[in-house]
């Protein structure tokens, strides 16, 4: 996964072509870290999503929109200020380094006209978006860099643009067999490492792709080389100036099985055996690679707090249940202080003061049994103790059975609501799961809330293939939901057996009966969003909504049912249709 200088450079093509001469229609700022520019050209919208987040920092175009808070930000706001309606003029990646430069072109509040620069560093956790002025100072960043965190520049109003430092590192244009032979070559490392630490734009995955293509070991060291693999290597390098000179790009995924592992801007030769995927655009391989991938980096982040209160509320409950479980265990010794005091009444008379324990035959199983006795009590008195500790321990045991199947099923709704936080995709899910542990109390109460926000948030939507719709519930509240209020009597309901997953309903429409594929495809979705999505294998439990039955006082999220189906089936859902 390299979103390298090259892959920047097939971006900033595709931007210059489809963005040069446009208007900035819109401005967003859907997160923190990020804009989105709205551009109209030639009665062609473009969205241009721009990222300087520090996981996943990137630069592409998407195919649909984003939700915006209500509120912009006040970058966004500046932005609005100074560039809507403004021209974009050209965009520009300098020494095929990972920087976006977009100038733009526009009116200032006297009709003048002005010259902007929106500056984009896709550079990890350094990413940054940051506006110039036409003198190249700083207007304002989407993040705020001072001394006191970086002591190589300053990012601040008011402060001229410095560019990152350059790593010592060459640019693909001003390649030579003299630099080659000078500088390449002369590193001690291997072939790979010393491309792409010596030259920019160069991933170590592309570095790999073109030892291979030059036929070499590229964990062989530099010095290794005979003047034969020199030569092929430095063709290599040619050929991908060219390419890039020339804007060949051929933007594709790699595909190991049905996962995506690695994309690129150029073909990836050294991937023989597995399948390589062409796409129209960059874009279109960023969006289809990294779309789930940031949408899934972001509600982590934001459930940061969740995650810690549900962590830690499981690793407590768990802690009781188990001392729970083993107090529990300790009362089966009751029976056996019952027999001792049943024995000594009928022996007891045998017991002489001062003795220490009493040898007789156990007359349930005809065995002799050796009682501990005290030898300051009498016979009585030793078995009045043992009753005494066999009330006070089957007293415990009643007692125990309850809280041991309370705390059981308190760990299990919290399983629930972790797996709840693993597929949650967006704030309003998010908002439900918080409502949740809100009213279970792992969060304090704050005053009434003034709507509940879980009554935004919708189920998964899925059409299997033979067009049965598909419904998985994201969270307890919406489980209960679907499955006792949308689903009907012959609805299927699909799910996990004993453990934390998700509800699924397929609805039967008119249809008298679903198809075998249905079936298959339903239980997937119900196995890959549980706690076994790792799995191989997952078991899975399904039966007609009618056999479905909540005990009063139960768990959102807890049903019981006696009629059942099972089968067992891989948690993995690519090829299913899934609608919102």
């Amino acid at each position: 996964m390299a979103f390298d200088g090259i892959v920047i450079s097939n971006i900033v093509y595709d931007m210059n072509r489809l963005l040069t001469g446009g208007r900035i229609y819109k401005i967003y700022q859907p997160e923190t870290d990020e804009l989105l520019l709205v551009i109209k050209r030639e009665k062609e919208t473009h969205r241009l999503l721009l990222s300087a987040s520090a996981s996943l920092p990137l630069i592409y175009f998407i195919s649909g929109n984003k939700q915006n808070p209500l509120t912009a930000p006040n970058f966004c706001m500046l932005l609005r200020k100074h560039i809507s309606n403004g021209r974009i003029i050209e965009v520009e990646q300098p020494g095929m380094e990972r920087i976006v430069e977009i100038s733009i072109e526009h009116l200032n509040e006297l009709g003048d006209l002005c010259r902007k620069k929106l500056v984009i560093e896709l550079m990890g956790k350094h990413s940054n978006i940051i506006f110039l002025d036409d003198t190249g100072m700083i207007i304002d960043s989407i993040k705020h860099i001072s001394h006191q965190v970086s002591s190589v520049r300053e990012v601040l109003l008011g402060r001229t643009y410095v560019a990152p430092p350059s790593q010592d590192k060459i640019s693909l244009a001003n390649l030579s067999p003299a630099w080659m032979e000078q500088v390449l070559l002369k590193k001690a490392t291997t072939a790979q490492k010393a491309i792409y630490t010596s030259i920019s734009g160069i991933s170590p995955l592309f570095a790999g792709e073109l030892c291979y293509r030059a036929a070499i070991d590229g964990s062989a060291p530099t010095a290794s080389l005979c003047e034969e693999e020199q030569s092929s290597l430095y063709g290599q390098l040619i050929r991908l100036k060219t390419q890039i000179e020339h804007h060949e790009y051929m933007p594709n995924i790699i595909y190991q099985g049905k996962s995506p592992i690695e994309f690129s801007s150029m073909a990836l030769t050294m991937y023989p055996d597995m399948d390589c995927r062409p796409f129209s655009s960059i874009s279109e391989v960023l969006e289809t690679f990294y779309a789930e991938k940031e949408a899934v980096t972001r509600i982590r982040q934001k459930s940061t707090d969740l995650r810690k209160i549900v962590s830690n509320a499981i690793e407590r409950t768990a802690k009781k249940y188990d001392l729970q479980r083993k107090q529990l265990e300790d009362t089966n010794k009751m029976d056996k202080y019952k027999i001792y005091g049943e024995l000594l009444h009928t022996y007891g008379y045998n017991v002489v003061p001062g003795q220490k324990e009493l040898r007789c035959i156990n007359y349930y199983d005809n065995q002799e049994i050796t009682i501990p006795l005290d030898a300051d009590l009498s016979a009585m008195e030793n078995a009045k103790k043992y009753f005494d500790r066999y009330g006070k321990l089957k007293r415990t045991r009643e007692a125990l059975q309850t809280l041991v199947e309370e705390t059981h099923d308190q760990l299990l709704h919290l399983e629930s609501i972790s797996n709840a936080l693993e597929i949650a995709r967006d704030e309003n899910d998010l908002a439900m799961i918080k409502d949740e542990l809100t009213e279970y109390n792992y969060i304090r109460r704050r005053g009434q809330n003034k709507k509940k926000a879980h009554s935004k948030s919708k189920p998964f939507h899925y059409i299997s293939s033979d067009g049965f719709h598909m419904y998985v519930g994201k969270n307890n509240f919406q489980t209960d939901e679907l499955t006792f209020k949308r689903a009907y009597g012959k609805d299927m309901w699909f799910h996990a057996k004993k453990m934390a997953g998700s509800h699924v309903i397929v609805k039967l429409e008119n249809a008298a009966e679903l198809p075998d594929r249905t079936y298959e495809e339903a239980a997937r979705l119900a196995a890959y969003y549980s706690k076994g999505k790792n799995a191989p294998k997952v078991e899975i439990d399904y039966t007609e909504r009618r056999n479905l039955k909540k005990p009063p006082q139960a768990k959102p999220g807890f049903v019981i049912y006696h009629t059942n189906y099972s089968m067992t089936i891989e948690p993995d859902i690519s090829g299913i249709t899934k609608l919102s």
